[in-house]
């Protein structure tokens, strides 16, 4: 579905409306799309993001570096040059 700019904020209720139904909308401005309206999915629960981890584990970025075993003491090995 499209709508223009204008629609939205005319009309922003019924458009989240469809949205709601399932529907995305492709918001226009001059003609040319800018954004999108989709459902809005929940993130996954805490429990199951810790479930992944144990308790003292590395995450995110620091969870495939083999080099590393203690990011605390890494960063602030990194950040004794600055002071």
């Amino acid at each position: 579905m499209k709508a223009t700019a204008k629609e939205l904020r005319f009309h922003s209720k019924e458009l989240l409306d469809a949205v709601s139904r399932g529907d995305s909308v492709v918001i226009t401005f001059r003609g040319k799309p800018c954004a999108k309206l989709v459902p809005y999915e929940d993130p996954k629960s805490p429990e199951s993001v810790q479930s992944v981890h144990d308790e003292n584990g590395l995450f995110g970025i620091w969870q495939d570096r083999e080099d590393i075993d203690n990011v605390g003491e890494y960063v602030r090995d990194l950040r004794k040059s600055r002071f």
